[in-house]
């Protein structure tokens, strides 16, 4: 009598579904993985530029409060406006200047052309560069040296545009630039600024 056999248990058929759905997990993995990386790439450049428009805004608004501050300093103003030609002059050196036409005037440019349309830097008026600002490549500015430098330094164009409305004094008008750390990056400011003298026509005459 021969012993009974053994059945052999059947294959099972395995497809490979789990290699497949590692696979396919693994490539969506890299690809989050690489959309995040870039994400924070884009991020830092957007951060960026936002620090580099405020550091020029904030160049323009320097200018714009220093001839702001000038125009009430003794007697600057007692000397009158007089017809400005180029070129800009350093503020720094030549703490001042009021011109009796507009920039756009002073330039040749249509009345009606906004300020921000005019070529930078400007060709008249003054340039101003506070302390502890750097406008030398490689050489940071701050108290602390953490600032990088910028571009140029900040210019300023005072504009004597006649009495003030309220009739306690005269009007001038400041338009002032500044440029972050690159020459693409630029800010334009503009103020009309009265300075009471009584009810002086400065410029009556």
């Amino acid at each position: 009598m021969s012993a009974p056999t053994r059945r052999q248990p059947a294959r099972r058929c395995e497809r490979g579904i789990a290699l497949v759905t590692s696979l396919l997990l693994l490539v969506i993995i890299t690809i989050l993985a690489l959309s995040m990386f870039r994400g924070f790439g884009t991020q830092e450049k957007i951060a960026g530029n936002i620090r580099e428009k405020d550091r020029a805004l904030h160049a323009a608004e320097t200018a714009q409060q220093y001839a702001e501050w000038w125009l009430l300093q003794g007697n600057n103003i007692a000397v009158g406006a007089t017809a400005c030609t180029p070129p800009a002059v350093s503020a720094n050196t030549n703490p001042g200047q009021i011109c009796n036409q507009t920039l756009q005037s002073a330039l040749g440019l249509a009345a009606a052309t906004p300020v921000i349309s005019v070529p930078l830097p400007w060709t008249i008026g003054l340039t101003y560069t506070p302390p502890n600002m750097s406008t030398t490549p490689g050489v940071n500015g701050g108290p602390n040296g953490q600032d990088p430098p910028y571009f140029a330094p900040p210019g300023f164009y005072i504009a004597d545009v006649g009495p003030a409305n309220d009739g306690a004094g005269e009007a001038y008008q400041i338009d002032a630039y500044g440029y972050g750390g690159a020459a693409t990056t630029i800010s334009v400011v503009e103020s009309t600024y009265e300075v009471q003298q009584g009810v002086t026509c400065l410029s009556c005459g």
